[in-house]
C-alpha cells in the first residue's frame, strides 16, 4: 500500500520555536513607542503649555477664546474669567477656555479696523 500513498509520519511535541516567544511581541512594542512619540508626548507638552498659560492670566490681558471670542481680561476669579468684548459688555468664560494671548493693542487695531 506504501506505494500508492505517502507515509505521514507525525511531527515532534514542542515545535521548536520556544527561545523566540518575546519576538511576537516586538510589533506591539514598536506601535506602543510610535504612538508614545507621535501622539501622547506631544498631547503632554500642549497641556503643559496650556496650564501654564491659564495660570499667568492677568488683569488687563487681551486673550481668545476656544469659540472665538476676543476680549480683555477685567476680573479674574477661581475658575472664570470675566472678558470685556465691547465697550461696556462683559462676558465670563472658562479659564479653560481662554487658549491664547495676543499683544497688547490687538484689541484696538480690529476695533479701529486697520490692519
Amino acid at each position: 500500500m506504501s506505494v500508492f500513498f505517502a507515509q505521514a509520519w507525525a511531527q515532534e511535541a514542542g515545535g521548536g520555536q520556544a527561545s523566540t516567544g518575546w519576538l511576537e511581541f516586538l510589533p506591539l512594542i514598536l506601535l506602543f513607542v510610535i504612538f508614545y512619540f507621535f501622539l501622547i508626548r506631544p498631547q503632554l507638552k500642549r497641556s503643559k503649555e496650556h496650564r501654564a498659560l491659564i495660570s499667568t492670566l492677568d488683569v488687563g490681558d487681551e486673550v481668545v477664546t476656544s469659540g472665538g471670542v476676543v476680549g480683555a481680561i477685567t476680573k479674574i476669579e477661581e475658575d472664570f474669567v470675566r472678558c470685556e468684548v465691547a465697550k461696556g459688555t462683559e462676558i465670563r468664560v472658562q479659564r479653560a477656555a481662554v487658549v491664547a494671548t495676543l499683544p497688547k493693542g490687538t484689541l484696538e487695531k480690529l476695533d479701529s479696523g486697520s490692519d
